[in-house]
């Protein structure tokens, strides 16, 4: 059994959590003669540079979530974190006052960095950092390339804002970071723009990992930034539409609203409604003439659906308090059903991958 997940963030990280307890559970050492296998196609659109090291904030995300080194009361960094480091940067000006950088963290970090200068290819460098831990699951970045995401918002610092001479507010582009992290946000945003997407090609391994799937689980992460930006990389939803394995999204939203960050405003700026059934309509249902040819996509990755084949998935879980929505998305081509969504810790997190791999592969 091989299980193929498209994740980023936080969300992202509780879920693969669950489905690599799932997969121990249901098949324990091979038990029945059937091996199961996880792999997971990182999102790599919030990967920067600052202070002179590159960061992977989602890929570090599921590296210590899985690791058991994470910080599971800020959701993210390291367990028992100091930030002498990051103090000191302060002291000296370099890098963003507001995005802190724990020292272990850094570590990490620079770890990342000096393979790259020394020439490898962030696959490889992958390969390096999860080699530490017995992840139980291995992390493919999504591509190679470097396709930070940015964000074009009306400038914040200009004067005069909307009612500038001249008409319309001047824009700034901000990276991702900047808009989610220093204004959590709050700066509508215009558009998102994921740099050198026309060079883009997926990392070693990732088309394979769908291909060669069984079962492929879409989680609960970013719809915009983060499963967005994986599906916007020439070649990877091609790979999905082609695939012959069941592809099954769990939502990230819950009673119409987000579950953690501002997803809801990223999913207002491309025209979505902070709703379990628009995204799913946003992903759009796969027919069974979509999987012999390749579906286009925006930088968002919203599927072209006008000839009503081009959608992505098979199935749609939503939470228990949307239940209301499944007949209509039954209606629309998916297969849906309604399950408790809530990743509260472990148990519940393996009971959501258990249900999203139950949709996927139903019994006799």
């Amino acid at each position: 059994m091989r299980i193929t997940v498209l994740a980023g963030g936080v969300g992202g990280a509780r879920f693969v959590r669950g489905v690599r307890e799932e997969v121990r559970r249901r098949f324990p050492d091979g038990a029945g003669g059937s091996e199961a296998s996880v792999d997971v196609v990182v999102n790599t659109g919030d990967d920067l540079w600052l202070a002179g090291v590159r960061l992977w904030p989602d890929f570090d995300s599921l590296l210590y979530a899985l690791a058991g080194v994470n910080d599971t009361e800020r959701g993210w960094g390291r367990a028992g974190e100091t930030e002498r480091v990051a103090a000191e940067l302060r002291e000296w000006g370099v890098g963003w006052p507001w995005f802190t950088l724990g020292d272990l963290d850094l570590g990490t970090h620079l770890a990342r960095t000096a393979w790259l200068r020394e020439g490898l290819a962030p696959a490889q460098v992958a390969e390096r950092l999860q080699a530490r831990w017995p992840l139980g699951v291995r992390l493919l970045p999504a591509t190679d390339a470097e396709v930070d995401t940015h964000v074009l918002v009306d400038d914040p610092d200009a004067p005069g804002g909307a009612d500038a001479p001249g008409g319309g507010a001047p824009t700034r582009e901000l990276h991702f970071q900047e808009w989610w992290t220093r204004y959590r946000a709050t700066l509508p945003a215009r558009e998102f723009r994921q740099r050198n997407l026309g060079t883009a090609r997926p990392a070693p391994g990732v088309v394979e990992a769908i291909a060669d799937a069984d079962v492929v689980l879409v989680a609960p992460s970013n719809p915009v930034v983060s499963i967005g930006t994986i599906l916007a990389i020439p070649g990877i939803r091609e790979a999905l539409a082609a695939t012959d394995a069941p592809v099954v999204g769990v939502s990230p939203i819950i009673g119409g609203a987000v579950v953690r960050g501002m997803a809801d405003a990223c999913l207002s700026a491309i025209g979505v409604q902070t709703d379990a059934a628009a995204v799913a309509r946003h992903y759009g249902a796969r027919h069974s003439e979509a999987r012999h040819y390749g579906a286009r996509s925006d930088a968002t990755g919203a599927a072209d659906t006008t000839d009503g084949a081009r959608g992505l998935l098979d199935g749609w879980l939503v939470a228990e308090e949307d239940a209301a929505e499944v007949d209509g998305l039954r209606a629309d081509g998916f297969a849906a059903r309604a399950v408790p969504l809530w990743m509260r810790d472990l148990e519940t997190s393996a009971a959501l991958a258990g249900a999203a791999l139950d949709l996927a592969l139903p019994g006799p």
